[in-house]
């Protein structure tokens, strides 16, 4: 996926009125304005009740979902395999989110300032901050990918991560 193929799709889930913020690698590449990397994916946070017409612009753009792991996330995919990550979150009144997890006793959080504004190929783009970048990157075995990413964030916002 590049980043022409983000910026149509951002640009086309605003125009219906469709809030995400980007998280993941584009995620990380949009808080650096660079891309550091190729992406297989994009992973997309949105409004829980904005699905319906997420799902419906998608599969206008030729998407079919691919997995189904709802409530947690869900998984569109174009002809010939860019993928969308998708993630619902349930809004409060005070900006903050949250997400469902695999395990119901502990939802994911987002504090309302985890929805920041990066740039994609000089565009700004919603995407996620990144403490919240950070925060997502614990508690598994880390990638290459993983390790990279988080000391990019390092040495860009000189925050402390746990690899």
């Amino acid at each position: 996926m590049n980043a022409q193929h983000v910026l149509a799709l951002l640009d086309a889930m605003r125009r219906n009125g469709i809030d995400v913020w980007i998280g993941g690698g584009w995620g990380v590449d949009a808080l650096l304005g660079e891309q550091t990397r190729p992406h297989r994916d994009l992973d997309l946070m949105h409004r829980a009740e904005h699905e319906g017409a997420l799902t419906a612009l998608l599969q206008d753009l030729g998407y079919t979902e691919t997995l189904d792991q709802r409530p947690v996330r869900f998984v569109m995919t174009a002809p010939g395999g860019p993928e969308i990550d998708l993630h619902p979150l349930v809004f409060g009144p005070d900006g903050a989110a949250v997400q469902s997890s695999f395990d119901p006793g502990a939802p994911f959080r987002y504090p309302a300032d985890a929805f920041t504004t990066g740039t994609v190929d000089g565009t700004p783009v919603p995407c996620l901050s990144a403490a919240q970048q950070n925060h997502f990157h614990q508690g598994y075995e880390p990638t290459d990918r993983d390790r990279q990413d988080m000391a990019r964030l390092r040495r860009a916002f000189g925050i402390a991560t746990h690899f």
